[in-house]
């Protein structure tokens, strides 16, 4: 006869049961091909937070191991967790919602300045480059990185942001979140000395949507042009970094802030610097002049998505493009009037990021991630009325972030993290 006293064995069935259906649940949320990475992210931690609550009631509660066991491995456990939060920061989330995981005392090394002193002779003074098409001319990169790889001239650390950097000669401008001040700040191209940094008391953060300006400044002569993520329109001095006028586009249009931050960089044109605040009243996209601030034109109604003004001519008439929510738009640029409008992602994804792509014959790209997918569409004018025509659609190409580019008759993008090339004319992908 066996002792009362014997302990009982250890009860595993649970444990196994829960991981069990953790993992079927896990492998029904990720073998299908989902057109949203995002979800499948969000759907998972549920799955794991549940999943490990019930297997740590097993431990603590139902398991049968000894109380010393238990007690240390909790102990264990707690630990773990502290020495995590000690030592890791979360800085963010990826586009797939994916939490971004620093280590907490973290810094970035720097480098000594570079005793280049020649000039590279090209400029590169807005969002995407000189034609917003994210293309150079006339640049060769050498093909050959293993016996003459790109060479590291210069590192520095920078405020937290998300802007790029516009380039004109030896000056390198973008902005940066210093504390509770938004910043513009200019660097040496060719050594990263720092030339002179602006400050203005503004600041936006979301624990999902980040830290710090989004947009790009763009330098027109001798003047530089930004957009912070509060709706700040600032002009200040290439040179210098004086400030010459600024005005607050999203207060004084009745917009507000975006819920992840104001994005669009400054196109300049002619006379005017022209921005999307998302004001209603005729105040969506605003023109104002670019030496004294002073405001020129306002048209449509929408709320400002997430991607910057750019000019393009469709059907014989120059129109600027800009993606608001749930549709793509085109404006008059000597008034601000409405074009045309075309709907686009209308439902819950409405963060259009991706800039338009004007290619040949009229036609117009449109993408969007989240599922969507894209659309090419032909632009024609009869009679000072433009028509809007869908020729194809596909959910093969899915931008979410970067931007697409156009060359000899394909697209290349990012379908939702994969790199795909995508030909116009049947919309066949080629995937690498």
């Amino acid at each position: 006869m066996s002792d009362s006293t014997d302990p009982k064995p250890v009860c595993w069935w649970p444990a196994l049961l829960i991981a069990g259906l953790a993992i079927l649940a896990l492998l029904a949320i990720w073998i299908p091909d989902s057109p949203q990475r995002a979800v499948q992210v969000l759907k998972t931690v549920p799955v794991i937070l549940i999943g490990s609550l019930l297997l740590l009631l097993w431990f603590s509660r139902y398991s049968r191991l000894s109380k010393k066991i238990r007690v240390r491995s909790l102990a264990i456990l707690v630990l773990l967790i502290a020495l995590g939060a000690v030592f890791f920061r979360l800085r963010g989330f990826t586009g797939d919602m994916v939490p971004i995981l620093d280590w907490r005392w973290s810094t970035i090394s720097t480098l000594s300045p570079s005793d280049e002193t020649e000039s590279l002779g090209i400029d590169y003074p807005q969002f995407l480059g000189p034609h917003r098409n994210a293309t150079l001319p006339n640049v060769h990169l050498d093909p050959e990185w293993e016996s003459n790889p790109p060479r590291l001239l210069w590192q520095i650390p920078v405020g937290e942001a998300w802007s790029a950097f516009a380039v004109s000669g030896r000056s390198a401008i973008t902005q940066e979140q210093q504390d509770e001040q938004e910043t513009v700040a200019c660097y040496d191209l060719l050594t990263g000395q720092e030339k002179w940094r602006y400050t203005y008391t503004a600041r936006y953060a979301t624990a999902l949507g980040g830290i710090g300006p989004r947009a790009t400044p763009t330098i027109d002569g001798e003047r530089v042009y930004t957009f912070g993520a509060t709706g700040v329109l600032t002009c200040l001095d290439v040179s210098t970094g004086q400030e010459i006028w600024s005005r607050d586009t999203v207060k004084e249009t009745g917009a507000r802030v975006n819920d992840w931050g104001m994005s669009g960089s400054p196109l300049i044109l002619n006379d005017r610097v022209i921005v999307s605040p998302g004001g209603p009243n005729g105040q969506s996209l605003m023109a104002y002049h670019k030496n004294t601030g002073a405001i020129i034109w306002g048209g449509g109604n929408r709320r400002a998505g997430y991607s910057s003004p750019s000019l393009t001519t469709l059907a014989g008439v120059d129109q600027i493009l800009i993606f608001n929510t749930g549709q793509v738009a085109s404006h008059d640029p000597d008034s601000g009037k409405l074009l045309w409008q075309h709907p686009w992602a209308t439902g819950n994804a409405t963060q259009h990021i991706v800039q338009p792509v004007p290619l040949p014959d009229n036609r117009l790209f449109i993408s969007t991630g989240y599922g969507i997918g894209c659309q090419l569409l032909q632009i024609a004018n009869e009679q000072d009325q433009f028509k809007i025509s869908i020729l194809w659609e596909t959910r093969r190409l899915k931008a979410k972030f970067t931007n697409v580019v156009h060359n000899d008759g394909y697209l290349y993008g990012l379908d939702d993290g994969i790199l795909v090339c995508l030909d116009l004319q049947d919309t066949v992908v080629q995937a690498t």
